[in-house]
């Protein structure tokens, strides 16, 4: 029997959705507001979840308390408050689009995720716009 556990968290994050390869007329077309060249800020909602059997030991899937500080660590920290184009290396050359950035925070969190469990990434860029990932 799996069971998936989940923990919520949030960080906060400018970016500008752009290509360097593109003209400017071509990069408003495709990415409009997003596209403005003084970056923009979301408020990111993130949720992380663990699916898999639970271990007879403990209850567990896996311990919250890990997880929170997985997410912590290696989400907020790198994140959070930051220009994700000017201040994340991944994003130099990636663009950060809500698609990307939950590709990324599922890649960072992957390796430390025992892999007999599944790992989920939901990444809400706004209220009603958001994005799942489950590698």
């Amino acid at each position: 029997m799996k069971v998936k556990v989940s923990r919520k968290a949030h960080f906060n994050a400018a970016h500008r959705l752009y290509r360097k390869d593109w003209s400017d007329e071509k990069n408003d077309a495709v990415f409009g507001k997003c596209n403005n060249p003084n970056f923009h800020g979301h408020n990111y909602e993130l949720v992380v979840s663990v699916l898999g059997e639970i271990n007879p030991e403990t209850g567990f899937v896996m311990d919250m308390k890990v997880l929170k500080e997985l997410i912590r660590d290696m989400v907020e920290e790198t994140l959070d408050h930051k220009n994700l184009n000017l201040e994340v290396p991944e994003f130099a050359t990636l663009n950060p689009t809500a698609e990307n950035i939950a590709v990324f925070i599922w890649n960072t969190l992957r390796p430390h995720i025992d892999e007999k469990h599944e790992l989920e990434v939901l990444l809400y860029e706004t209220p009603r716009n958001f994005v799942t990932f489950k590698g």
